[in-house]
Formats: C-alpha cells, structure tokens, sequence
C-alpha cells in the first residue's frame, strides 16, 4: 500500500465508510487536487461531478458548517446563511484542521474530529457519480448524491451559483 493510502487520515475516511457499510474504494491520484478542475482532470470526468467539501464558520455561534457544492459552483454566502440561520464566514486552515481532522485539500465528507452541520448543494444530484475528498490532497471516492446526503446526514439545498 502507497504511503498517501495508508495515511491516518485516509485510514479515517477507509473506516468511516466501512462502518457506514460503502463499499467503494479509496483512489490514488497521480498528483495533489487541490481544486475541482485538476480532480476532474485526473478522474477524466466533468468538474461538476466533483463535491467539494467547503468548511465555514457561523459568525455568532463559532460553529462549523459544512457546505458540499459541485466544482462547478460558487457558494452563496447569504443562501449558506439562510440557511444556516446566522451569517456565515471563511474558516481559516486552523479552525478546519481543529473542527474535521483534516487539512484543506483533503476534507473528506464523512470522518470528521467533530460532528458538523451538513449542507449538500443540489445540483450535485444531476450526476449518476460524483467524487468527494478522502482525507488526503492526493485521494477521492467516488459515490452518488443519495449516498452523500445519507453519509454526511446533511440536507439537499440551493445554495451555489454557476461559475461563469
């Protein structure tokens, strides 16, 4: 097994989904995905397909919300707040490592050091397969809107515009 697959925090995503009883493998990428655009350029699929797993901070509460929006989306920070029910804000590289376990890159959906509020964009349900994070820059997995909805218990919203 490559060093990138037995990483804790891939291991952590492996677990998770076992325990959720997803049976679908974790993948190596041949280079870091640090954005939707070079995950879909190695997957070979389109940058919709990609879930992104976006972490914010409710500006009055101090807790974590997780956005789940299609690569190619933006999320719109009043809908996210709406729903939310308070402003949201950017989270910096250290309160998304404290609030998930993971480092930006590779926020997988599931696995997290905390539970999150869970927010999944909908427009990821117009694809058969989508790609999420598994824990590491370098891994992903891939699985359907359904799954993501039961895996990260979050709720099916609108809340990203296209990207231009």
């Amino acid at each position: 097994m490559s060093a990138v697959l037995s990483n804790p925090s891939v291991a952590r995503v492996q677990a998770a989904l076992a325990a959720a009883g997803a049976t679908r493998a974790i993948v190596e990428l041949p280079g870091a995905a640090r954005t939707a655009r070079a995950a879909a350029a190695f997957l070979g699929c389109e940058v919709g397909q990609i879930a992104n797993s976006l972490v914010f901070r409710g500006e009055i509460s101090g807790t974590p919300v997780l956005a789940m929006s299609s690569g190619a989306r933006r999320v719109d920070l009043q809908r996210l707040a709406a729903l939310a029910g308070e402003p949201i804000g950017k989270a910096d590289a250290q309160y998304v490592r404290e609030h998930t376990g993971f480092a930006i890159g590779g926020v997988a959906p599931l696995g997290h050091a905390r539970a999150l509020r869970t927010f999944v964009e909908q427009s990821l349900a117009a694809y058969g397969e989508i790609w999420a994070a598994a824990g590491h820059p370098h891994t992903v997995f891939a699985l359907s809107f359904e799954q993501l909805v039961r895996l990260t218990g979050g709720m099916p919203a609108a809340f990203a515009e296209p990207l231009p």
